[in-house]
C-alpha cells in the first residue's frame, strides 16, 4: 500500500514535470515508478506465502496472469489520455497512472493476509549465505536470471532490429504486443502444468522455447520471423520465470522468506537491468545475429544445472 502511494506521487510528479518541461524531474518520477515496480514484483511471493504447498505454483501463476490485463489496460489508457490536457501531450497519461495506483491502494487495503505465527516472528532463521548456497537455490536463481535477462535482452533489441531491417514501426509495435500476450497469457495454466509435470520440467521447457526463439530469429529477417520469435520468447519467459520462482519458494523456511525473496529479486533484476542496458550496444556493434546467438550458451548452462540438480536430489533420496 505504501508502494502504491509512491506510485501516485510518481504519476503526479511526472505530469507536473511535463507541464513544466522539467526533464530532471521527469527522470526522478520515472525512477520512483521503477521503485514501485520492484515492490509489485513481490506480489507473486505474497501469494505463494499464503497458499498451501500444492497451490503455491498456481498462486504465483495467477498473480502473473494479471499481466494480460496490464497489456490491455496500459495501451488503452495511453490512447484515451494522451491528449487529455492538449496541447500538452502525455501529461494526462501520468495523471491516469496516479489514478491506477489509487485503485491498487484500494484493492490492497481489502486483502487480509493471516499474521505469521509467533514462532515465525521470533525465529531468526539461517544465515543468508547458508540458504543461497543450497543447490536448489543456486539453480532456481540461475534459471530465473537467465529467463528474465535473456527475454529483456532480446525484446529490447527486437524493435530496433525490425526497423533497421526495413520493417515499419507498426510491425514492431504489433510484435511487442503479441510478445506481451505470450508472456502473460499462459499464466492461467502454468500453475497447473507445474503441479502436473514438476517445476524442473516446466523450467526446462521454458528454456527450450527461448532457444527456439533464437533459431527462428536466425532463420530470417521477415516480419513473421520476428513475430514468431517474440511469441516463443514470451512463452519461454513465462514457463521459465514462474517455474524458477516456484523453485525458490522450496528453499526457505517461513521466518527466512523476506530476506531470501529479496536476495533472489536483487540478483534477477540486477542482471535484467544489465541486459537491458547492454542490448542496444550489442545490436549496434555486433548485429542482430549476435543477439540471438547469445541465447544458446546461457540456455545450455541452465539446462545442465537443472539436470545436475535433478540427478543430485534423486541420488540423495536413494542414499
Amino acid at each position: 500500500m505504501g508502494g502504491a502511494l509512491v506510485g501516485v506521487a510518481a504519476g503526479l510528479l511526472a505530469a507536473w514535470a511535463i507541464f513544466e518541461q522539467a526533464f530532471v524531474m521527469f527522470c526522478l518520477a520515472s525512477a520512483l515508478s521503477g521503485f514501485v515496480g520492484a515492490l509489485v514484483q513481490q506480489y507473486r511471493f505474497a501469494a505463494a506465502d499464503t497458499a498451501s504447498e500444492m497451490f503455491k505454483p498456481k498462486a504465483i501463476s495467477w498473480v502473473m496472469a494479471g499481466g494480460v490485463l496490464a497489456g490491455i489496460i496500459g495501451p488503452q489508457t495511453v490512447i484515451f489520455t494522451v491528449d487529455l490536457f492538449e496541447p500538452v501531450l502525455f501529461a494526462g497519461t501520468f495523471v491516469a497512472l496516479a489514478g491506477l495506483n489509487v485503485l491498487s491502494f484500494v484493492i490492497l487495503s481489502l486483502i487480509r493476509i493471516p499474521p505469521p505465527e509467533t514462532g515465525v516472528v521470533t525465529a531468526r532463521g539461517r544465515p543468508i549465505l547458508e540458504i543461497i548456497s543450497q543447490r536448489r537455490f543456486i539453480v532456481a536463481a540461475a534459471c530465473g536470471i537467465a529467463t528474465y535477462a535473456l527475454m529483456s535482452f532480446v525484446m529490447t533489441a527486437t524493435p530496433l532490429a525490425m526497423v533497421a531491417c526495413g520493417l515499419t514501426q507498426t510491425d514492431a509495435t504489433l510484435a511487442i504486443q503479441w510478445h506481451v500476450l505470450a508472456m502473460f497469457g499462459p499464466s492461467f495454466f502454468t500453475g497447473h502444468l507445474i503441479a502436473k509435470f514438476g517445476k524442473e520440467r516446466v523450467v526446462a521447457t521454458g528454456l527450450a522455447l527461448l532457444a527456439g526463439c533464437g533459431m527462428v530469429a536466425l532463420a530470417g529477417v521477415a516480419v513473421e520471423n520476428f513475430w514468431i520469435a517474440l511469441v516463443l520468447l514470451g512463452l519461454g519467459w513465462n514457463l521459465g520465470f514462474i517455474g524458477a520462482t516456484a523453485m525458490v519458494t522450496d528453499t526457505y523456511r517461513p521466518e527466512e522468506r523476506n530476506k531470501v525473496q529479496a536476495t533472489n529479486d536483487f540478483l534477477v533484476f540486477g542482471f535484467v537491468a544489465a541486459a537491458s542496458f547492454s542490448s542496444g550496444t550489442v545490436l549496434h556493434i555486433s548485429g542482430w545475429a549476435t543477439i540471438n546467438w547469445m541465447l544458446f550458451p546461457a540456455v545450455a548452462l541452465c539446462l545442465t544445472l537443472l539436470a545436475w540438480l535433478v540427478w543430485s536430489e534423486r541420488r540423495a533420496t536413494v542414499l
